[in-house]
């Protein structure tokens, strides 16, 4: 393992969500949050513009997070970029209004945490594939049962 000295500012900084990785008290909330203000004060749900960025920032996702993943060991809390495109999944193709983003933010948190199947198995790929495909998964599961809702209410 390396010193996180040796980590490039840009790969830092976009990994760690602009530094809410390094929140003390839960960072994958705060980058879950991050996401979802992102989505809110941007206006990105427009789904031309909206599924580019999360490919897009998938693959830097992916490679940002190898990098420090090098330096700093195996999925480092700091890291949030995968919460992020995680919590952006779990809005897509979604009416963007309020209760539907508070509750896309808790679906999303409930299941990057519990990580149902097979989101674990996911998470055990190597560098930053296995960071990020566990909070997209996460995401899908997400958006899922939102769409249910929608339909179903």
């Amino acid at each position: 393992m390396q010193s996180s000295k040796n980590i490039p500012f840009t790969a830092r900084i976009i990994a760690t969500g602009l530094f809410t990785g390094y929140s003390p008290i839960a960072p994958g909330t705060a980058g879950s949050a991050l996401g979802l203000t992102i989505f809110f004060i941007s206006g990105v749900g427009d789904t031309y513009f909206f599924i580019p960025l999360i490919i897009i920032t998938f693959f830097i996702g992916v490679l940002t997070s190898s990098i420090l993943e090098k330096s700093l060991g195996s999925d480092p809390s700091v890291v949030v970029i995968d919460e992020i495109v995680g919590m952006w999944i779990s809005l897509l193709f979604l009416p963007s209004n309020l209760i539907i983003m508070i509750s896309a933010f808790l679906l999303f948190r409930i299941f990057d945490i519990v990580k149902p199947f097979p989101c674990r198995r996911a998470e055990k790929l190597k560098l930053g594939w296995g960071i990020m495909l566990d909070d997209v998964i996460a995401g899908i599961y997400a958006n899922l049962l939102l769409q249910i809702a929608v339909l179903v209410l």
